[in-house]
């Protein structure tokens, strides 16, 4: 990934937080989390890692976001000046999950150990 584009990740990252925070009115999206995003290099698509305080809703979640992507990208269009603003796709980052996984396999090795 080029530097133009990971800097361009952590400003997606940023306005979108702050827009979800502060704009939508869904109740649905009220704990999200935007962890990475991940932009194409012709700005056509962009990923939006998320996670959600309540792990249980992550499919309902998942598709109030989708829901809104539109709203979303329209409000990156007024704060970010880009020459082609990316198709916004959500996906729930199962990164910390599996951290959490395999920290506890870890702590259970140790514990084996001893």
């Amino acid at each position: 990934m080029s530097i133009k584009l990971e800097r361009l990740g952590h400003l997606f990252t940023e306005q979108i937080s702050k827009i979800i925070s502060e704009e939508v009115k869904d109740e649905d999206i009220k704990f999200v989390t935007i962890t990475a995003v991940d932009i194409s290099s012709d700005l056509s698509y962009a990923k939006v890692y998320f996670t959600n305080l309540i792990d249980s809703d992550r499919e309902k979640v998942t598709v109030a976001l989708n829901r809104a992507s539109g709203f979303i990208r329209s409000k990156l269009c007024e704060n970010i000046e880009i020459r082609k603003m990316p198709e916004l796709n959500f996906i729930y980052d199962e990164s910390i999950q599996y951290g959490q996984k395999i920290e506890k396999i870890i702590d259970n090795i140790n514990k084996m150990e001893k």
